[in-house]
């Protein structure tokens, strides 16, 4: 079940001789969307002489009104702006990747006589979303009671890594009965996770003469609350199920046979 909350945080205002701005920056985006950012500002009578944008250090936008054309961006590694949809309030950033994942900042400062600055700031990260589910791979095909089944379950490439579960017969598996294996890291920063689980086949697991063994993926990005975010909740669950049912119909049946289904599921709020 991989939960994802878009946060979009305002922060502090700064002041600089009566002048005042506030960035607007999405706290997670999903890799490819549209991010949109605010640069929100009060000039109290002087006059604006130029919007700059930052990520970390480097310059990568600016508007400055009498210049012809009032906008420029520079080449970035990770960012492609937007100059329809931008001005001096707003940027907009299409095509969005994990490289775009920085802090980012808007520097306001006002013409003569003033020549008032003030920045603000926050940091996007930015989500990969697994292109598939969960899956399990065991050693064996069928077993028999007594044996110990043997499974892995690995998730798909994503960013942040995804956390795996195990449950027995809708039960979280017990800490003992797993096996974590180091992520695994891929290209581009992405990363895959696998969870082992070793389950000795007897009559207290095989319930009815079937065993329901299920891998359940949660890709949860750190979350934080404030009075300034606008929270809006949204759900992708996928899992990998696996059958242990009898070879036939009697429940004193010795081997069980091993089928894999995998259930995806998208429910969006």
């Amino acid at each position: 079940m991989w939960f994802f909350l878009l946060i979009i945080s305002s922060f502090y205002i700064w002041t600089c001789d009566g002048l005042t701005v506030k960035a607007v920056v999405p706290r997670y985006k999903i890799r490819g969307e549209t991010a949109v950012l605010r640069c929100d500002f009060e000039l109290e009578g002087a006059l604006l002489y130029a919007v700059k944008w930052y990520r970390e250090n480097e310059e990568f936008y600016r508007y400055v009104p009498k210049s012809d054309p009032q906008k420029t961006s520079y080449v970035v590694d990770g960012i492609k702006v937007d100059h329809m949809q931008s001005n001096s309030r707003q940027l907009t950033l299409r095509d969005i990747t994990l490289k775009t994942t920085a802090n980012y900042r808007c520097e306001v400062s006002a013409e003569a006589p003033s020549f008032a600055s003030a920045q603000d700031g926050g940091r996007m990260e930015v989500i990969y979303l697994p292109k598939d589910g969960p899956y399990i791979t065991g050693d064996k095909s069928i077993y028999q009671f007594g044996d110990t089944i043997n499974l892995n379950c690995t998730s798909a490439k994503s960013y942040p890594a995804s956390s795996l579960h195990w449950f027995i017969n809708n039960i979280s598996a017990k800490e003992e009965s797993l096996k974590r294996y180091p992520a695994q890291k891929h290209p581009r920063g992405l990363v895959t996770t696998t969870l082992g689980l070793h389950l000795p086949l007897d009559a207290e697991t095989v319930l009815n003469g079937a065993v329901r063994v299920r891998c359940v993926a949660v890709l949860s990005p750190v979350l934080w609350t404030s009075d300034n975010e606008k929270v809006l909740p949204r759900q992708d669950k996928r899992e990998a199920l696996l059958l242990v049912t009898g070879s036939s119909n009697e429940c004193k049946s010795n081997s069980v046979v091993v089928f894999l289904f995998l259930i995806l599921i998208h429910v969006f709020f």
